[in-house]
């Protein structure tokens, strides 16, 4: 244990004091940032159109990139508070890999915000990425799911590797949970709402689990995102754009490996169905359809949950509060078993 964890031990939120701190700096941060890079995304010309298809809700062009502000809030926190609360290991491999690789995201987001990348080139872009960020670790950790005890609810476990499929296995994983971030991002503040749930989440289980820095990182993640919620709730001032939901995506899959996914190895399957639940389902349920119905799996639609509730009379308010709460559900029952279980 740290000193400056040390030195906090025994006191009112004890584990939980360095996590709201940097939630409340990235916060801070995002919420104060986020009309800068709204005038940027508009001088340059990266604007949401309306009227580029029939999928968007939103009457008026609105500014895209939210994502600078939500990794501005993120880093910032991050520099700030971190030596503070590791002195002498503030930034381990796999940290630094999350942050260079999350900045590749934001910019590689944000030209496709201009350009607009055909699916394939985005999904292969994703892949790369999770393969390239179980590369950057050190001794300490690294971010890769390398394999799983069995059978899980049991005292006598038995650990099972998964050798050099724990490559592909980990790069699936990431794309999955980024992408389904990703594609929930169609009504204001849902994307970033459903993040900030998640990585209180993430923030408050690695805290039980004994990974500290973990839950530092996970709630500088939920503090930006809520940040950024300030201008992106409805009516938004300024959308996440395509950076801007994967990098919560990316930063928030990374995240439940290093930390939940290893500590709580009793329960580590329920961990991605129940903090990403949201996305997760209505990913399911979309591909699902789709199939069925003999289309494109890359064509976009009408059918995603907030889609069908809007379709039923909700206002997008509504439908994000509707949303917010199913997700408040599932990470509330995802805390019940890893207290029990993990």
């Amino acid at each position: 244990m740290n000193v400056w964890l040390a030195a906090t031990e025994g006191r009112w939120l004890d584990g939980f004091r360095a996590p709201l701190l940097a939630a409340a700096v990235a916060l801070l941060v995002s919420w104060l940032l986020t009309p800068q890079v709204r005038r940027l995304a508009i001088q340059r010309g990266a604007m949401d159109d309306p009227n580029q298809d029939e999928r968007r809700i939103h009457k008026n062009p609105l500014p895209r990139w939210g994502g600078l502000a939500i990794y501005g809030g993120l880093t910032i926190s991050l520099l700030a508070v971190l030596p503070f609360a590791f002195p002498q290991r503030p930034f381990p491999m796999y940290l630094i890999g999350i942050l260079l690789l999350g900045a590749v995201i934001v910019v590689v987001g944000a030209m496709d915000d201009l350009y607009q990348y055909k699916a394939k080139i985005q999904a292969l872009f994703l892949l790369a990425i999770g393969v390239a960020i179980q590369f950057i670790f050190d001794d300490k950790s690294r971010i890769q799911i390398s394999g799983i005890a069995t059978p899980l609810f049991s005292d006598s476990r038995t650990w099972q590797d998964f050798g050099w499929i724990a490559i592909p296995v980990t790069a699936i994983y990431i794309f999955v949970i980024t992408k389904t971030m990703d594609t929930i991002d169609g009504v204001d503040g849902l994307a970033s709402g459903i993040a900030a749930i998640s990585g209180a989440t993430l923030s408050v289980i690695a805290t039980y689990e004994g990974q500290p820095r973990v839950a530092l990182v996970a709630a500088a993640l939920a503090g930006s995102a809520i940040g950024f919620l300030r201008h992106n709730y409805n009516p938004a001032k300024i959308i996440l754009g395509t950076g801007g939901s994967q990098l919560l995506g990316f930063v928030l899959a990374c995240l439940s490996i290093v930390g939940a996914m290893k500590t709580a190895a009793a329960v580590a399957i329920f961990v991605p169905v129940l903090a990403f639940g949201i996305p997760i389902i209505d990913a399911i349920q979309v591909i699902f359809r789709r199939l069925k119905e003999g289309q494109p799996l890359t064509q976009g639609d009408k059918r995603h949950l907030h889609h069908q509730l809007l379709h039923r009379g909700l206002s997008q308010r509504q439908t994000v509060w509707v949303l917010y709460v199913a997700a408040l559900a599932l990470c509330g029952a995802l805390l019940v078993v890893v207290r029990l279980y993990g």
